[in-house]
């Protein structure tokens, strides 16, 4: 019997719903290492996301069930639920924090410091076998439930994490919310994690199994667009559907939208939601923690499906139960579709300038954004002087520049507000010591100008033959990002590490892609990332700004978010998922020491 050990804990049974409600700190045993992970998007969304070779799955179907008598509404279902999970969770964080006098149902330490804790049991061998018959019995078409060993390795390893991971021991093809459905209520039944799988593109470990025991929901047949409204400027996906093939479907019928968060090449909307990301265009349109969902159809861990609000633009009806679900990196149910909301498609201009140092660039985008034009501005990426060298003798663009920190820019508006805002842009970034400027006056000067940003990461590993990136971000406070981007300069070199930074400079978000060709190497750079995270949470800041915590940054969100918000956190996810089978191992701290005590020494 496989375990997980979880804190003491306090029980409830609110409107004929039992559960635990888990005071402290949920942690691991030995056997729960691996990372899976389960991404939820809204409507029809399959979930595929791909930045690197990492497979993020996202998933969170939709079916809800009631029990005997007359079916309730979905709202009065939602409700419900929606009441259920928050005063349990607030139960369970108080709970956590009561510990004046002897109690059994809270947490308490021992002579050292630690949580004592109380196991929970996952399933044994002969229930995995038994539900590996089930799901067959459920799912008779022989290509849907896959458990051939070579097949399944494909779901839970990428060439692109390297944290701990471990194969699935069974996955399952799905095409629809109520097919998700299905699977997570043999899950819930015979104890059997969960986990969710897009477009495997996670550099966290999001989607690895979980002690050889899990489940792998493949959505990636789920990639359907459902509904295009546009005149009320939305559409409805499934989560298994791409960024990119939504944008290219409505460019292909002519309207004149598009969904404006661009994570990496391959991202899928379940994947999008489950890890909260954005990307390149996060100065003007935000990140996917933001409006740009209006709802999603979720699957919870007991198989009911719920949908967290209708396709109204704005709502101020309870909780903003879809915002629960963007961030949770499948560990609170898994996303099947989702109501995506668009924006106008507008003219797009280039320009690009080079700075002696990061600092004066940071200050020239500062400045430019403060202005009235600042709001024309749809992205701002510096790529490090490093990383234009490595550009350069990748040879993947035609015309190279010199290897100096560099800001591209990316301007939407009319004619004439491109034109006003290019100058003004020209003006600051000389005023702060640009070096060069430049400004595409042709839609194929400026994708040609673009093409440097966009093969920083191939050009950065194709300058060291045979090795490897370790692909991280952090995210501070724009005015600290000099600062964290000199001292982790500094750090690489007394490391004798090579590395590209390139970042979104306008939200203090910066990517490392560190490279390493043996596993001493790649020792030195694990270390190499855990002192970037803990600067970037000393200046304010935080340990991800758009790829997730997963398996390799939970240790840190203690540190970053404080006990009690963890705790809150704990405890929603005890209220929502009391077994606790979706994508275990992942989001939430499992270190058995009290906060501050860490296993990654500077």
């Amino acid at each position: 019997m496989f375990t997980t050990r979880i804190l003491g804990s306090a029980t409830f049974n609110v409107a004929g719903r039992a559960g635990t409600l888990s005071a402290g700190r949920v942690r691991t045993g030995p056997l729960c290492v691996q990372p899976t992970t389960t991404v939820s998007g809204g409507r029809s969304c399959s979930q595929r996301t791909s930045i690197s070779s990492q497979r993020f799955a996202s998933s969170e179907s939709s079916s809800s069930s009631s029990s005997g008598g007359q079916k309730a509404s979905p709202a009065v279902e939602y409700g419900l639920l929606a009441s259920i999970a928050f005063f349990s969770a607030i139960f369970g964080y108080s709970v956590s924090q009561w510990r004046s006098r002897p109690s059994s149902n809270r947490i308490s330490t021992d002579e050292r410091g630690r949580w004592n804790v109380r196991e929970f049991k996952y399933a044994s061998h002969g229930d995995v076998e038994a539900a590996i018959a089930e799901l067959r019995k459920t799912f008779p078409d022989p290509k849907a439930v896959v458990t051939d060993a070579a097949q399944i390795k494909t779901y839970g390893y990428s060439e692109n994490s390297y944290h701990p991971s471990s194969p699935h021991a069974v996955v399952v093809k799905v095409h629809s919310t109520e097919d998700v459905a299905k699977v997570v209520k043999i899950a819930n039944r015979f104890k059997m994690p969960v986990t969710a799988f897009g477009g495997g593109t996670s550099l966290e470990g999001h989607f690895s199994g979980y002690a050889s025991q899990s489940i792998c929901i493949d959505l990636a047949s789920m990639d359907k667009i459902l509904e295009i409204n546009q005149a009320d400027a939305d559409m409805v996906v499934q989560a298994g559907a791409r960024w990119e093939d939504i944008n290219q479907t409505l460019e292909s019928k002519g309207i004149p939208l598009f969904f404006p968060l661009d994570p990496g090449p391959g991202a899928t909307i379940g994947g999008m939601i489950g890890t909260g990301c954005s990307g390149t265009n996060a100065v003007r349109y935000g990140t996917a923690k933001g409006e740009w969902f209006l709802n999603v159809t979720v699957v919870l861990p007991n198989g009911e499906v719920i949908k967290t609000r209708r396709r109204a633009r704005k709502s101020s009806a309870g909780f903003d139960a879809t915002k629960l679900f963007i961030g949770a990196e499948g560990t609170l149910g898994i996303v099947t579709e989702a109501t995506l909301r668009l924006a106008p498609l507008l003219p797009t201009k280039v320009a690009f300038a080079q700075f002696s140092d990061v600092q004066h660039a940071v200050d020239a985008v500062q400045e430019i954004l403060t202005t009235p034009y600042g709001p024309h501005i749809q992205c701002v990426e510096l790529v490090d002087d490093y990383t234009m060298s490595a550009i350069n003798q990748a040879g993947y663009v035609d015309e190279p520049y010199p290897a100096k920190d560099s800001l591209f820019f990316k301007i939407q508006g009319s004619k004439e507000t491109i034109a006003q805002t290019s100058k003004l842009i020209q003006q600051i970034v000389k005023k702060h010591g640009s070096i060069n400027f430049k400004a595409a006056k042709t839609d194929v000067e400026a994708e040609a100008l673009w093409e440097s940003r966009k093969f920083a990461l191939t050009s950065t590993i194709a300058t060291e033959e045979g090795a490897h990136a370790w692909t991280t971000d952090v995210c501070v406070p724009v005015s600290k990002l000099p600062q964290l981007v000199q001292e982790t300069k500094e750090d690489l070199a007394e490391s004798g590490l090579k590395a590209g930074i390139v970042g979104h400079v306008g939200d203090g978000n910066f990517h490392s892609f560190v490279l390493f060709k043996s596993d001493e190497e790649l020792e030195k750079v694990s270390q190499c990332v855990h002192r970037l995270v803990k600067r970037a949470i000393a200046l304010d800041g935080t340990c991800t700004g758009e790829h997730g915590v997963g398996v390799g940054k939970k240790e840190y969100l203690v540190s970053e978010l404080g006990e009690g918000t963890v705790n809150l956190m704990k405890a929603v996810k005890d209220a929502i998922d009391p077994n606790h089978i979706m994508n275990p191992g992942k989001l939430y701290p499992d270190e058995t020491e009290l906060p501050g005590q860490d296993s990654h020494k500077a």
